[in-house]
């Protein structure tokens, strides 16, 4: 039997649209239109846990104002690396140039993978909230092997600048933490618990 109620995923990530695939539910994609550099002001208060839900909290209310019909599912994922007992934020490096660079200053060590989820329903605005936090540690590595991995990848559109499903898992030594889907992008064991919970996956 087909869900009463569409699902939205407040995203048009090709990467979080393969993963919630996975799970088998019909969904669509939304964007969200979310101005994300506009919540920078945000970031030395709330702190990366509820930047990241808060993230993902505007982007499935946006698309809930369009949707009053739907479950509507809002992601966002960032990096933190602690520089001198401060939580510097890695967004998508965007160029090949800078993914070199902040590949270089995580080379060698140990950084934090954050994801703030919402699924929100759009018709009375309750909502279900979940943090996926991993800690991800990489081997020392060269300049020359990241500019590689970079010219071989491009994971310019990651948060982090890699990806653990490609050749990027060869720079880590460890990597600690609940759902490896996490890291890609959207967590499906707590996805899945969300949507059993309001009847939607069965």
């Amino acid at each position: 039997m087909a869900p009463s109620r569409p699902l939205v995923l407040a995203s048009t990530s090709r990467y979080r649209a393969a993963l919630l695939a996975r799970l088998g539910v019909p969904f669509e994609q939304a964007p969200s239109h979310v101005d994300e550099r506009a919540h920078d002001g945000r970031w030395d208060s709330d702190g990366p846990v509820e930047y990241a839900l808060g993230l993902a909290r505007a982007k499935a209310r946006a698309v809930s104002e369009r949707r009053r019909d739907a479950w509507v599912l809002g992601a966002d994922q960032l990096g933190v690396l602690e520089v001198l007992g401060r939580a510097v934020r890695l967004d998508q490096p965007g160029t090949p140039e800078r993914n070199v660079e902040q590949l270089m200053a995580l080379s060698g060590r140990t950084h934090e993978l954050v994801g703030g989820i919402v699924l929100l329903d759009a018709a009375s605005g309750a909502e279900q909230t979940h943090v996926d936090r991993h800690r991800l540690t990489m081997r020392a590595f060269t300049r020359s092997e990241a500019e590689a991995y970079v010219a071989r990848c491009a994971p310019v559109d990651c948060a982090g600048g890699y990806r653990i499903e490609d050749a990027g898992i060869a720079l880590f030594e460890r990597i600690a933490g609940d759902d490896p889907t996490g890291i890609e992008g959207l967590p499906l064991m707590a996805v899945s618990r969300m949507l059993r919970a309001v009847g939607y996956l069965v």
